[in-house]
């Protein structure tokens, strides 16, 4: 697992020693930040919500993010974060936090915390995506135009959510990839 782009480009990550983190493969990553490109802001701010090995917030930053969130709730998932952070030699960058998704999402609505760039890929058996989204759009942590990257394998339904639009979908095997962005 590499960095693709930016100024850690080329950086070798660690995979977390396990079986119940499913890391987002090369060409999926290759991909999303495709997608992503006409998207991307200078200095923004981005969450990896299931964050499982940092990937995806490191290449956020890479490519230019001022500070990624990195919340995961598993302990060696954020033992293999913090060495993946610690690697990139950039720690102020990174906001590390080790809790589950919804305790992070109320931090964020009680600090104030708003986002630019969200990325989430759930263990694909919880099915949780909806509601997050609806917590954050509630929550008020998402920046006015803020892009939503959703890693699932499986469909949702943001109809409710008339601030949300869906601008892009692909399918990789099992893996749907859709880009969402709040009108705010």
């Amino acid at each position: 697992m590499k960095v693709v782009s930016g100024k850690f480009r080329g950086l070798n990550l660690k995979a977390v020693p396990s079986n119940n983190t499913r890391p987002t493969s090369a060409k999926v990553k290759e991909a999303v930040f495709s997608m992503l490109t006409p998207y991307l802001v200078d200095d923004g701010v981005a969450l990896d919500l299931f964050a499982g090995t940092g990937s995806l917030g490191i290449e956020a930053v890479s490519r230019g993010y001022k500070t990624a969130y990195l919340v995961d709730k598993a302990y060696k998932a954020i033992n293999t974060i913090k060495e993946n952070v610690d690697k990139t030699r950039a720690n102020e960058s990174f906001v590390v936090m080790k809790t589950a998704a919804t305790e992070a999402l109320t931090k964020f609505k009680n600090d104030q915390v708003k986002f630019d760039l969200v990325f989430l890929d759930p263990p694909y058996r919880m099915k949780i995506t909806e509601q997050i989204i609806e917590d954050m759009v509630e929550g008020d942590l998402l920046n006015p135009g803020a892009i939503i990257v959703d890693e699932t394998d499986y469909d949702i339904d943001l109809a409710n959510f008339g601030k949300i639009d869906l601008l892009k979908e692909k399918n990789y095997k099992d893996t749907k990839v859709a880009l969402y962005q709040f009108g705010g």
